[in-house]
């Protein structure tokens, strides 16, 4: 739901934006990347002119009303990867809408505030101070990647700020002494495991290149896939990578297409994987294969006829399966929330995180962040409309489900169990 106090928010926005500005040359130093993430610690905490300084008492129970209570999404809404922000974002206010409609959660409407990223480090980390100090949100949600994530998990867990089911199967999130942060995902070990497993048992190959994101992302993905190999007596024929943020993946065609691999396994965003396949295809016909953070619908319509064949890990059900009730349910509120919204899996889910975090606002009638956590540090099901999600003592993960589908010639989805007897 849209902000209900558009002048604090004008004003706070003015504040943010002379933040940034003065953050630039920090950010060029700090969060450029060569082949690993800046570390969060490294961006500095600027002062505000004083004219710009703003005095506010702090709340004792920061984004929690008598009426509604506030979240906050740092995303990326522009540059190259911002259908996967805006996505995540369409699921959540869907989740948050339905929820409202029926009344809200012990009387408090839902509310999202969400922040540009532009899935860069350095701003997600600029975003993540000011949604906790300036906006006072009372958790985060849907954020949108690995690298992104890593600049943010300082922050919330430093002020217990609960930081739920971001857009990222990072290793690193699932950690077990992180207190703050809530995973709704499987993560990127548990997709490479199952892909290598699949072209491995299903088609006996064993020539795999990797095409990786340079940053932490792409090196998450990179490990599991060296690690499952390894685990078979394998290792990559060859692996390249590309910058995040760019589509320049010729160097990494060349070097891949020179090691003619049976299989491509992609760690990447939609863009760039896109252009790397058609690019690939001209030379060599192998096995492609993307993760889930891709962004599957962002994807085939940027491949477009090129799509088919294309295999993709899923990590949540396939959003036109109307027979799953998650599924029914996400479809009516997407259709309620926005008639003109195309479902996709991103959007599905930023629906179910949307719900996950509803399951631990009625938990809560005396609602806290503690209170709200501690619905999921308790080891319980929690049962997402037939999807069980399990969390217990040093498992912040609730979903262990990697499916793989293939995009037929149609631009569907299809979901997948032999590779061997792909439809």
């Amino acid at each position: 739901m849209p902000y209900s106090r558009p002048d604090l928010r004008c004003f706070t926005r003015s504040v943010n934006a002379s933040l940034i500005m003065s953050m630039t040359l920090a950010l060029v130093v700090s969060c450029s990347e060569g082949g690993s993430d800046s570390d969060p610690a490294s961006v500095s905490e600027l002062t505000p002119p004083a004219a710009l300084a703003i005095s506010v008492k702090e709340p004792s129970n920061p984004g929690v009303f008598d009426d509604r209570v506030v979240f906050g999404q740092s995303a990326a809404f522009s540059g190259p990867a911002q259908a996967l922000g805006h996505a995540m974002q369409l699921g959540i206010e869907a989740a948050f809408r339905e929820k409202n409609q029926a009344g809200g959660v012990h009387g408090r409407q839902l509310e999202l505030v969400t922040l540009d990223d532009r899935y860069e480090p350095g701003f997600a980390y600029a975003n993540t101070r000011d949604l906790i100090t300036k906006e006072k949100v009372f958790g985060l949600i849907g954020g949108v990647g690995t690298p992104t994530s890593r600049s943010a998990v300082s922050l919330v867990e430093t002020h217990s700020v609960p930081f739920l089911a971001p857009f990222t199967g990072a290793g690193f999130l699932r950690e077990s002494n992180l207190g703050s942060v809530v995973n709704l995902r499987a993560s990127y070990a548990q997709e490479t495991e199952y892909m290598v497993a699949r072209l491995t048992e299903d088609l006996g190959v064993s020539r795999v290149a990797v095409m990786y994101q340079n940053d932490s992302y792409g090196q998450s993905g990179l490990t599991g896939v060296r690690d499952a190999l390894e685990r078979r007596g394998l290792e990559p024929v060859e692996t390249w990578y590309y910058e995040r943020n760019s589509t320049a993946v010729k160097a990494a065609v060349f070097h891949i297409g020179a090691a003619n691999p049976e299989a491509v396994i992609m760690i990447g965003a939609y863009q760039p994987v896109a252009k790397a396949i058609s690019l690939l295809r001209i030379d060599i016909d192998p096995i492609f294969m993307a993760v889930s953070f891709v962004g599957s619908n962002a994807l085939a319509r940027e491949l477009g006829p090129e799509a088919t064949g294309v295999f993709i890990t899923q990590v949540v059900p396939v959003p036109d399966d109307a027979e799953k009730p998650i599924v029914a349910e996400y479809l009516s509120a997407l259709n309620s929330f926005d008639t003109s919204s195309v479902p996709g899996f991103v959007s599905l889910e930023g629906y179910m995180a949307g719900r996950l975090a509803i399951v631990g606002l009625e938990s809560c009638k005396d609602l806290t962040r503690k209170c709200f956590l501690n619905t999921y540090q308790s080891s319980q099901s929690i049962d997402l409309s037939g999807v069980e999600l399990q969390y217990g003592t040093g498992d912040n993960q609730g979903s262990d489900e990697v499916i793989i589908t293939v995009i037929n010639e149609l631009g569907k989805f299809v979901p997948v169990t032999n590779l061997a007897e792909t439809p």
